[in-house]
């Protein structure tokens, strides 16, 4: 793998330099905003944390790829977002569905064969392109909140608004190409934007759930 192999895949890059990309780098405070903002918020409440965490790795990945836009910038990019992923899954199977570790782990391990088997549905959908990679991403989402409507009816509601938001960044994803020669700078920085915003509301959301869960009274036994 060549892994200086420069990239150039948004509408905004003209050329290889650095700072070719200041509005879609310089939007990624987005993430970093949201990810202090939720790491305040979720004092006591470890793997709300490690979300935060996550997201503000996410912030510095995505950073990196479009100031640097090589290929192992690209790699910085994209792992800490599937690592979100991942762990959010496990969180709602553990925290919100009340599944033991394993079981919870097990679930979340589906979440590949899922994503393999919806993409190419997504890959025919006109005007996605790229994008089509994280549309799985809210599908999941809305699943998750129907499933749990009638089981904790404001997390499902959460879920999907920020399943929404999700919707409305992977459009503005979609479009920077399509748009570029009308709207120079391209729209790829709503994504930045957009997602530093529902991620963080996802974090909240869980947050939420779990405080609400710390306020039940325990039956006596």
């Amino acid at each position: 793998m060549d892994w200086l192999r420069e990239i150039d895949g948004y509408c905004e890059r003209l050329g290889p330099e650095y700072w070719a990309e200041p509005i879609n780098a310089v939007t990624n405070a987005a993430f970093v905003v949201a990810a202090l903002i939720m790491w305040q918020r979720t004092k006591g409440i470890a793997i709300a944390r490690v979300l935060a965490m996550i997201l503000g790795l996410i912030g510095v990945g995505s950073y990196l790829f479009h100031t640097h836009a090589q290929v192992w910038a690209a790699i910085a990019d994209v792992t800490p977002i599937l690592g979100y992923i991942l762990v959010y899954i496990y969180a709602v199977n553990r925290h919100v569905w009340g599944l033991r570790m394993l079981p919870a782990l097990g679930l979340t391990g589906l979440f590949f064969p899922y994503a393999a088997a919806t993409l190419p549905l997504f890959q025919m959908v006109p005007g996605l392109g790229d994008s089509a990679g994280y549309a799985p991403v809210p599908l999941l989402i809305y699943i998750y909140a129907v499933l749990l409507r009638h089981r904790a009816a404001e997390t499902a509601r959460g879920l999907a608004i920020g399943a929404t938001i999700l919707v409305a960044s992977i459009t503005f994803r979609a479009l920077d190409e399509p748009i570029c020669g009308a709207v120079p700078m391209g729209t790829h920085f709503m994504w930045h934007i957009l997602n530093g915003i529902m991620l963080g509301w996802m974090i909240e959301v869980l947050r939420r759930h779990m405080l609400g869960l710390a306020k039940v009274p325990q039956t006596p036994q």
